[in-house]
């Protein structure tokens, strides 16, 4: 078991800087995967020292939050750090629509601690950015269900910089969950800066740009889950980055590790981010990811990954200058 731990910014939490991700859940991104082989797989992260575990409403339509419930009622609940996010407003047809209303915010959380089978959430996120619900009101929420032991912190999600600023303005916003990847970077020029002075917990997800970075892939792959119509995925740019990220396999091995943990590794080097999410479908996929925790590179290395990912065709990384790395 692997037990190290990080404080999580400003909230003092210690988690684990690998965290168990449940997008998975989510048929109509990735297709169907078997409930069981996901709880298990919660277990087996429980017992190899993972703490934090990552959720939503939206991830299957409360299927991801009803399989993070079966879990937590085989573990000690105070040993588990769990984060989950409110946005939708469900249709009986299964259409949704944006919702941070007060009476809505105040209706998911009641329904996702009982689908959750717990008194409260450690972490609970905004989702995504309402244009509609006035700042003042969705904070005044938030502090309300803190106030009332629902919920012990509270953040953001898929916000930029200025939303982020803005929020605070109102509200003791302290986690924030961008998307990040050494391939996908943009949170570095301003929003990470942002986070680092601010003290704020930053847990990134797509750490492995939806598999891309994990080295499995060899370029002629297709798909037929969502990643079928993501330009990443599909003609020469795929080929050139999936050349690319196997490409490091000598490096990998010179620390002992596969292609995933080193980029992994390289992802939680980052001073402003202090956790990874990993998508997480196998026992064996988190025991891999798990083998991360208190491991990092040389800073030379760090920047030689960096510099083998930024391929012609490939995405490229503006930096604060404007210039490209």
């Amino acid at each position: 078991m692997n037990n190290q731990r990080v404080v999580f910014g400003c909230t003092g939490l210690n988690v684990s800087p690998v965290c168990f991700g449940t997008w998975q859940l989510s048929p109509r991104f990735w297709g169907d995967v078997p409930k069981q082989d996901v709880l298990g797989a919660m277990r087996t992260a429980f017992d190899a020292g993972v703490n934090f575990f990552d959720t939503a409403d939206a991830y299957g339509d409360g299927l991801a939050e009803t399989v993070v419930g079966e879990f937590l009622g085989q573990v000690p609940r105070d040993r588990v750090v769990v984060v989950t996010k409110v946005f939708n407003h469900f249709n009986p047809d299964a259409t949704r629509y944006p919702d941070l209303s007060p009476a809505h915010i105040r209706e998911r959380c009641d329904i996702q601690l009982k689908r959750m089978q717990t008194d409260y959430v450690d972490v609970y996120l905004l989702h995504f950015w309402d244009q509609l619900t006035p700042l003042a009101d969705v904070a005044a929420t938030m502090e309300d269900l803190r106030k009332q032991g629902k919920i012990r912190f509270y953040g953001v999600s898929n916000h930029n910089v200025e939303q982020l600023r803005a929020q605070r303005r109102f509200g003791k916003y302290d986690v924030v969950q961008p998307s990040y990847s050494l391939v996908a970077a943009e949170a570095e020029v301003d929003l990470l800066p942002y986070c680092q002075a601010e003290n704020l917990g930053v847990m990134v997800y797509s750490p492995l740009h939806k598999g891309l970075l994990t080295g499995k892939y060899d370029g002629s792959e297709t798909f037929s889950d969502f990643r079928q119509h993501h330009p990443d995925f599909t003609g020469e740019k795929f080929q050139k980055l999936a050349v690319a990220v196997r490409s490091l396999g000598p490096m990998a091995r010179k620390y002992g590790m596969s292609i995933y943990q080193l980029v992994l590794a390289a992802t939680l080097m980052h001073p402003a981010i202090q956790v990874a999410i990993a998508g997480i479908k196998t026992r064996e996929q988190i025991i891999e990811a798990a083998g991360v925790m208190g491991k990092t590179l040389s800073r030379e290395d760090y920047f030689a990954i960096r510099k083998t990912l930024t391929v012609d065709g490939g995405t490229r990384i503006k930096d604060a200058t404007g210039g490209r790395r």
